[in-house]
């Protein structure tokens, strides 16, 4: 059987697909165009489709010949609230939204690994499930997609996805076992103290004083209360404080954003936070509300299904091809699936001179570099759940 023929054949649907796709960006947990597109290809195609998980998620449902493992396939779909400036033919129809994430190019090689499995049903065992879900950007629709059973009935064994990556060489495939991307939680911060005349600090709490009091000392829960050998990151992000040259004011509001790959440190960040800012406002007189929210946790791959995702890999691109990429700060709750199942996720290199990167107006990529993404899906399938 020969996978790389198989996959050209299907080359010519991959790009029409991501185009229509592109022109329909919608924010999260409102991709209702969106998730209407997939369910429908899905169905057209034959296979036992689920809509309206975590509001907009879909499964498509792949039974093969025989029993066996099963394989989940993810595709994330929401896009931003970025106004293209890509000028191309098929930018955004939606105001202010924007595909600037590349999730239009993730829906459309997970659609045709769809129909390329779909024929090749009855050379597997087991089952695929090909999960689209909704608000990856932001809050995160996978835990809501676990909690309403996408990795039960048939409990999911593997789970596989893959994003386009702009910073490794277009063309290249990135596979890096063990921690790939990090915790990323969101803290909001008031600090309260008591506000009067500027002229007359004595009869006062300033905030802004205590407040960059507290930014100050929290740098301490890196460089001095975290293991340097293990990375992490605390930025405080806003403050807002006072509106008169001449008033101290009595709140100040702050936000900013913990990351981190090891998870002892991602659970112990909050008590941490905790201990600094009230020890420094106890200190200094004045009062604080903070408000830890967890976000996504480490994506770690399974480094056994890493190996697997590498020889297969290097059947599309060739050995020299296939990178180890560096880890990143940013956060994707791929890593939801990853907690729970054995899976691995990749990076597609869509990387340009013109460094322009995710989340930018004018993001565009190669679409010619998608069926790498679709054959290397179509390999680790196989060798998962092909009949030997």
């Amino acid at each position: 059987m020969d996978i790389k023929s198989i996959v050209s054949q299907h080359q010519e649907l991959v790009r029409p697909l991501r185009r229509q796709l592109h022109r329909i960006p919608e924010a999260g947990f409102k991709e209702e165009k969106t998730s209407r597109f997939v369910a429908d290809f899905l169905k057209d195609m034959g296979l036992e489709v689920e809509t309206g998980i975590a509001r907009h998620g879909v499964v498509g449902h792949l039974k093969c010949a025989s029993s066996g493992k099963t394989l989940l396939i993810r595709a994330d779909m929401d896009g931003l609230p970025v106004t293209e400036e890509t000028g191309l033919a098929f930018a955004s129809t939606h105001q202010g939204m924007m595909h600037a994430c590349g999730h239009d190019g993730h829906m459309s090689m997970v659609l045709v690994t769809a129909r390329i499995l779909k024929g090749l049903a009855q050379r597997m065992k087991g089952h695929v499930k090909f999960v689209f879900q909704p608000a990856e950007e932001g809050p995160g629709g996978a835990l809501p997609m676990i909690e309403e059973g996408v990795l039960e009935n048939p409990r999911v064994d593997y789970c596989l996805g893959c994003h386009v990556w702009p910073h490794i060489p277009e063309g290249s495939i990135g596979i890096r076992p063990g921690p790939l991307m990090a915790a990323m939680d969101r803290f909001d911060l008031t600090v309260l103290g008591r506000d009067g005349h500027g002229a007359m600090p004595h009869l006062c709490v300033d905030t802004i004083d205590v407040a960059t009091q507290v930014v100050n000392a929290l740098q301490r829960v890196v460089s001095r209360q975290t293991d340097p050998t293990h990375p992490a990151v605390l930025t405080v992000g806003t403050f807002h404080a006072g509106n008169a040259f001449n008033v101290i004011p009595k709140k100040a509001v702050l936000s900013g954003t913990t990351r981190t790959f090891d998870r002892d440190v991602w659970q112990h960040f909050p008590d941490q936070m905790e201990k600094i800012i009230g020890g420094v406002c106890d200190s200094m007189g004045a009062s604080y509300e903070l408000n830890y929210q967890k976000g996504f946790p480490p994506l770690i791959n399974d480094e056994q299904m890493a190996a697997r995702v590498r020889r297969s890999a290097e059947q599309v691109v060739g050995k020299d091809r296939v990178v180890v990429p560096e880890p990143t700060m940013g956060g994707e709750d791929m890593a939801c699936f990853l907690e729970r199942s054995k899976g691995c996720y990749f990076f597609l290199g869509v990387g340009r001179k013109n460094g322009i990167s995710l989340h930018h107006a004018r993001f565009d990529f190669n679409e010619s570099i998608l069926p790498l993404g679709v054959e290397t899906y179509c390999r680790v399938a196989m060798d998962l759940l092909g009949e030997s």
